[in-house]
């Protein structure tokens, strides 16, 4: 029985040293998240799935295409779920568009944040670059037509696609997520892992759209 107990915990140390990561379970929000260290950054497993700021305020719940144009023209924060089905919630999180990303409430639990695009930047280098990291950060599952990752970096990816003015799609296929860092007045920046590629993309998007957040611990 002794030996059997320091097998099974040397096992458990090599295992811990051969992934490079640390995790932990977290409370955020109405999600039980955990967290993983990628180099020296710390990243949530999870997408972001809470319905209020960090002040306790609301973030508006939007559902048809009417309002979701009128909330991002005006520059004000919304969130849906994929197709407003709240069984979408449970897998991949909400959706928001970037005014909710960057609301000064804060929409990140206390001591996380959303990442800046030179966050991801760094993340994609430190999984050997844009043109494999994409492989690394997709979980082994949930991906279309078998387009699965390895999930080497913990990261946990899922296409949990995205919507725009007028319809939801990607679901499955796409996973879309912000960074704080914008472009110009009207659009910003994040990233996107596509099914069957090995590439993480850098994208631009219209902040009006809803894309999916991860976030990184400060």
């Amino acid at each position: 029985m002794k030996i059997k107990l320091i097998t099974n915990l040397s096992a458990a140390i090599i295992t811990s040293i051969v992934l490079g990561s640390c995790t932990n379970s977290k409370s955020v929000g109405d999600v039980s998240s955990t967290e993983v260290k990628i180099g020296e950054q710390i990243w949530m497993t999870e997408n972001l799935n809470v319905d209020k700021f960090r002040n306790g305020e609301p973030i508006p719940e939007v559902k048809t295409e009417e309002e979701w144009e009128k909330y991002g023209n005006e520059g004000k924060p919304a969130w849906c779920y994929y197709n407003n089905d709240p069984s979408n919630g449970k897998k991949y999180g909400k959706l928001y568009n970037w005014f909710a990303v960057t609301d000064p409430r804060g929409i990140s639990p206390k001591g996380w944040r959303v990442p800046a695009d030179e966050d991801f930047m760094e993340l994609m280098m430190q999984l050997g670059g844009q043109d494999v990291a994409g492989t690394k950060m997709k979980d082994t599952k949930g991906w279309a037509e078998n387009g699965n990752g390895d999930n080497e970096s913990g990261f946990s990816g899922l296409p949990g696609g995205v919507r725009t003015l007028l319809v939801f799609f990607d679901r499955g296929s796409v996973g879309w997520w912000w960074s704080t860092s914008k472009t110009d007045s009207t659009q910003a920046r994040g990233i996107s892992l596509v099914s069957g590629e090995k590439r993480m993309k850098s994208i631009v998007h219209y902040k009006t759209v809803g894309l999916s957040v991860r976030c990184i611990k400060n």
